[in-house]
């Protein structure tokens, strides 16, 4: 690339940084000004992440390196855009778009500076996607928290104050864990540059393996964490169920970082071959799977279903993951497109639809089915087989077809992409022939097997849950219900993000495409080293003995 496009890598995240430096300039009092601020950044931002996205699927093979200051890597503060990170920036886009029109609506005026603070929680994320080095991924991880912090506050309210509170605590955890990982995994290879470390893997010596090792684990941890991983996940469903839509809409992507960055790490740093943590990664992605699962069914509230409903999506990226497999993986990148689109959707839906609901009445429902308080007598039933038919109010009909799209989504039934991506996935898992010639005679084998039945009962169980809870809201007639006035600002999200499901399922084979070179680029990280470092070799620098650690003069 040359000229303006040779800056395309930097510009995710400059430009929120840009939008959020200028907005700190105006009061809450310019609050109006503020939105038009924010919005023009995030429409710059999405281009910018588009034209991105273009250049790489134009050469998936080949990594575009992005030097801070044009010092030579490892040395440097890189950037490198892959296909799998233009893929994620362009997915917090999409999101952040939704989320943000969202908001326009009124959630942007119920509490302070949530404009800086969404363009922080942007770079947060395009950084943590982009860099090439852990310490600068440390940096951006905590721009990351520290925006969401503020953001889950928004609104104010006991509940949100009483969520936020675990939040901070286990992600402060988490990220003492990541600072002890760098620093284990520093004072052995004496760098952080991610390509770097991959070519100083063989330069270790057997005794301080172990303390790679344990780096890497703490490491490891501290995005399971964010990934919501059993039983690690016991804050995210408190916290995402309080949270405000667009805040929790655009909350689904930043449990994406965490499996997304384990994603890269796992096979940049230890190689495909190696089978350092992949059966933690099947045995904890199965576990969050049946997790989630049972909490969707035992949820009485749609925010606890969609919470839940993360874990599962969480659950099955981490399992596919663990196969080390690109065929898996490539159809668990489809499914995390996916499920991340239509979880958003149906956060942003959740609102729209209780807000003409009484406080408390699925909790009520449920109470009046178990003990049969909803049993009407015998003359409202003659009464109300007199009546030819009920009108239905088209704000009701536009939001039973989205809740709808979104059961078929979320459960992974046919026709839409969430079904496509599930048949990529078990066609993966049960034809390990697709795998390579290596496997051609590999046996599915118990992990292969629960991965199947679990994928099966998940969405058997979001199913199940979708159609009792759709058949109370939209079916039974609830006289303490209002109909209430939605306006195209709230539900243009939410088809636009279900529309894009559709194109995905549309153009399944292109889509899909994209999703195997990614796959291939990730599984065979070479292109990915030799744009960071173009002479194939690790950077010893003066001062610095065989194993890469600075000598002690």
């Amino acid at each position: 690339m040359s000229g303006f496009l040779a800056h395309l890598p930097v510009l995710p995240i400059l430009v929120p940084l840009a939008g959020a430096a200028i907005m700190l300039f105006f009061d809450e009092r310019r609050r109006r000004l503020k939105a038009r601020i924010n919005v023009a950044t995030t429409i710059v931002l999405a281009l910018a992440s588009l034209a991105l996205l273009v250049e790489t699927a134009a050469d998936p093979n080949t990594a575009q390196v992005y030097r801070l200051g044009d010092w030579p890597a490892p040395f440097a503060i890189v950037l490198v855009a892959d296909p799998l990170a233009s893929l994620m920036v362009m997915l917090t886009s999409l999101l952040a778009l939704a989320s943000l029109t969202f908001s326009l609506a009124r959630w942007h005026r119920s509490g302070a500076h949530f404009h800086s603070l969404f363009q922080i929680l942007l770079m947060g994320l395009n950084g943590s996607f982009l860099t090439g080095d852990l310490f600068n991924l440390f940096v951006f991880f905590e721009i990351m928290l520290a925006a969401s912090f503020g953001l889950l506050l928004h609104g104010s309210g006991a509940p949100r104050i009483r969520a936020s509170l675990q939040y901070i605590a286990i992600n402060l955890a988490a990220s003492s864990l990541f600072l002890l990982g760098v620093s284990l995994i520093y004072g052995v290879t004496g760098t952080l540059n991610m390509a770097d470390l991959s070519l100083r893997m063989a330069m270790v010596a057997p005794g301080d393996r172990t303390l790679l090792e344990a780096g890497a684990a703490l490491l490891s941890v501290s995005f399971l964490v964010k990934a919501g991983m059993w039983p690690l996940c016991f804050w995210l469903p408190q916290a995402y169920s309080v949270a405000s839509a667009p805040v929790a809409a655009i909350f689904v992507i930043t449990s994406k970082v965490g499996i997304a960055v384990i994603l890269r790490l796992s096979l940049l740093i230890f190689g495909q071959e190696a089978s350092f943590g992949s059966e933690v990664l099947l045995a904890g992605g199965l576990a969050t799977i049946a997790f989630g699962a049972i909490g969707v069914l035992a949820s009485q509230a749609m925010g606890r279903i969609a919470s839940f409903s993360v874990l599962v999506s969480s659950g099955t990226l981490l399992a596919a993951i663990g196969f080390s497999s690109p065929a898996v993986t490539a159809g668990a990148l489809f499914y995390l497109v996916s499920s991340t689109l239509t979880i958003c959707a149906f956060f942003l839906l959740i609102e729209l639809v209780e807000r003409g609901r009484e406080p408390g009445a699925d909790v009520f429902a449920v109470t009046a089915e178990a003990y049969g308080l909803d049993e009407p007598d015998e003359e409202e039933v003659l009464h109300e087989s007199e009546e030819v038919g009920v009108a239905i109010p088209a704000t009701i009909a536009f939001l039973g077809i989205g809740f709808f799209a979104c059961a078929l989504l979320i459960a992974g039934l046919p026709p839409l992409s969430g079904f496509v991506a599930k048949v990529a996935m078990l066609t993966a898992v049960l034809n390990p022939a697709g795998f390579g010639a290596e496997s051609a005679n590999a046996p599915v084998g118990v992990w292969g097997w629960s991965f199947v039945a679990l994928l099966i009962l998940s969405g058997l169980a979001t199913l199940l849950a979708m159609l009792r809870t759709g058949i109370r809201i939209f079916w039974v007639p609830n006289e303490g219900s209002m109909v209430q006035r939605v306006r195209v600002i709230e539900y243009a999200p939410v088809v636009g993000l279900l529309a894009l499901c559709v194109a995905m399922t549309a153009a399944g084979e292109p889509v899909m495409s994209f999703m195997r070179a990614a796959a291939t680029a990730v599984h065979a990280p070479d292109a990915y080293v030799r744009g960071v470092l173009p002479d194939g070799s690790p950077a010893v620098p003066d001062g610095e003995n065989e194993n890469g650690v600075e000598a002690i003069q």
